[in-house]
């Protein structure tokens, strides 16, 4: 970055400096990185890395010893350099693993009713203790949760909840627009697309922040954008957590299945339906459900260090070898659930053992052109994504690079296994000028950039590039597009629906006969054509006017103007 001089010349030098750096990060000639991305090799990395050797790759387990190791055999042949702390190839991010046995039971009117585990609820505690008992706390309905002032919206209404139980609804609420109340209105919470306050992170950090003792959100399949199978597959199970987590924790924190809350509300005279228009008014204010709680929390907690994975490819410019762009893929799964019959292993093949052979396929395109960039890249096959995304928030908030030195982050989280496409997704499409990279290369391969066909999802939240945007960093995350070539308008919908029933976060997540990585390898050369230019660019990328994460970067690079 050119820092601002005190001198009267300094637009002189500027301009100077920049028609310099013009000239030399021309576009350069990527083919023969390109050709070292192939679908056999793709293929190879992926189907070895979701074997049945690495047990599902879970934190804390044989199976992440043994995908670590693998990890650092693979950069160490494509000739990198170790990444990591010390000169090492890791870093190590201090976990807690708890595995959360609960008893909960309602009260109202001297009835006393128990929650069935898993069919009513799953729930954890993030508190690190070996047990917690929680009696006679009262449920409060506080609507979705939401405090954004942006929207003049607070669904708490300086209401005390410290020491309750807080039950909320899931993803954002979804405000009619007051002209076609069929649609939804774009000026708040975006409309259909999803804002960082309809995740459940966001969630639970509110209800811990006002002293609620606990937290129950109602799972709905659509707005949640997953069935109720992947509640229990990915919160009923052992769940970990930084071992100094920021702010305060729930004592316990969980989802209400939607059958057990249409209950619920039924049995205080009201229904599920009549809460949700009721909270979708702006002068909502949190509603007592007049039924208390008693939770008996038997904790089996355990310390681990699990690892981030990182290679380093030193830049070529030795001004600008000290600014990196961060590669990133989370190379985590579920592991072993050993109380299963029959398949116990969470392989994770989709997800994502094909995103870190990605990030291989990436680095072995780097290291085959003539020259590195000019400025230098960090390969980071990160940890925990599947538990909050541990690894990249662990990263953001112990970079080994500093963030003020750190242009982008570019994200694999999945690939296209269904074939080419005339079209790429970026995931936040507008947030940043990183756009503009990613629309000179689909050009050059004749496709067209579209925004993520399911905004209401969520997805910029939920993988590892949020972590660095929210620390700032102006990050990039795409995902296949949905025009495929030769095949039915509706065809990647409909992929993308079978994949979420029969395989996310299931032990059926293996590679499949079926898959065509021809759509993968087309992504990833763009990928690598994209992380080049930011690489050679004179221009820092930036987030864009209006965006959450431009006050934080503009106020991160204040020093350096």
């Amino acid at each position: 970055m050119v820092r601002h001089l005190e001198s009267p010349l300094r637009f002189l030098v500027i301009g100077c400096l920049l028609c310099l750096f013009a000239v030399q990060a021309a576009p350069r000639d990527i083919a023969t990185g390109s050709a070292g991305i192939t679908t056999n090799s793709l293929l190879s990395r992926t189907a070895t890395l979701a074997s049945d050797y690495f047990e599902g790759r879970g934190p804390g387990t044989r199976g992440e010893a043994r995908a670590t190791s693998w990890l650092v055999d693979q950069f160490r042949s494509l000739g990198l350099k170790p990444g990591g702390a010390d000169g090492s190839w890791f870093q190590e991010v201090p976990m807690v693993g708890v595995k959360s046995e609960t008893r909960l039971s309602l009260k109202r009117g001297g009835q006393s009713e128990s929650l069935v585990f898993p069919q009513d609820f799953v729930s954890w505690s993030a508190i690190q203790r070996d047990s917690i008992t929680v009696q006679d706390a009262e449920l409060v309905f506080v609507g979705y949760g939401v405090v954004a002032p942006e929207y003049n919206w607070d669904d708490f209404k300086g209401v005390d909840v410290r020491g309750k139980i807080v039950v909320m609804l899931i993803n954002d609420p979804p405000v009619p627009d007051p002209n076609d109340p069929s649609k939804l209105d774009d000026s708040m919470f975006r409309g259909k697309a999803m804002t960082y306050y309809g995740r459940w992170t966001y969630k639970y950090e509110i209800a811990a922040a006002r002293g609620a003792i606990g937290a129950l959100i109602i799972h709905e399949t659509q707005p949640a954008a997953y069935p109720w199978f992947v509640v229990v597959n990915s919160w009923g199970r052992e769940r970990f957590d930084l071992e100094a987590p920021s702010g305060p924790q729930l004592q316990m924190a969980g989802w209400l299945s939607l059958e057990r809350a249409q209950k619920l509300f039924t049995s205080v005279g009201s229904s599920y339906e009549q809460a949700k228009r009721e909270a979708l008014k702006r002068n909502f204010k949190p509603i007592p459900l007049g039924i208390r709680a008693d939770v008996a929390v038997t904790n089996s907690v355990r310390h681990i260090r699990s690892k981030n994975v990182l290679a380093r490819l030193d830049g070529s410019d030795r001004r600008l070898r000290d600014e990196w762009v961060v590669v990133t893929a989370h190379w985590d799964h579920l592991g072993i659930d050993a109380t299963r019959t029959g398949d116990t292993i969470f392989n994770g093949a989709a997800d994502n053992a094909i995103g870190t052979a990605g990030l291989l396929e990436l680095a072995t395109g780097f290291v085959r052109l003539p020259k590195p960039p000019r400025r230098s890249i960090l390969f980071a096959a990160v940890t925990g994504e599947e538990q909050g995304l541990l690894g990249a928030a662990y990263y953001a908030s112990h970079p080994l690079h500093p963030l003020d030195h750190t242009v982008a982050a570019i994200n694999m989280d999945g690939l296209n296994t269904w074939g080419v496409t005339r079209d790429i997704a970026i995931v936040g499409l507008g947030n940043s000028t990183l756009d503009d990279h990613v629309r000179a290369v689909a050009v050059q391969q004749g496709r067209t950039v579209r925004a993520e066909p399911n905004p209401e999802k969520g997805i910029f939240y939920r993988s590892d590039h949020f972590e660095f945007a929210k620390a700032g960093v102006p990050a990039l995350y795409v995902k296949p597009g949905v025009d495929f070539v030769g095949r039915p308008a509706d065809y990647g919908a409909q992929k993308i629906d079978e994949f979420t029933e029969h395989d996310y976060h299931k032990v059926s997540d293996e590679v499949k006969p079926d898959w065509d990585l021809s759509g993968a390898v087309e992504d990833l050369r763009l990928l690598l054509e994209v992380t080049d230019r930011v690489a050679n660019d004179a221009r820092w990328p930036e987030w864009r006017p209006g965006t959450e994460f431009k006050a934080r970067r503009d106020e991160m690079l204040k020093p350096l103007r």
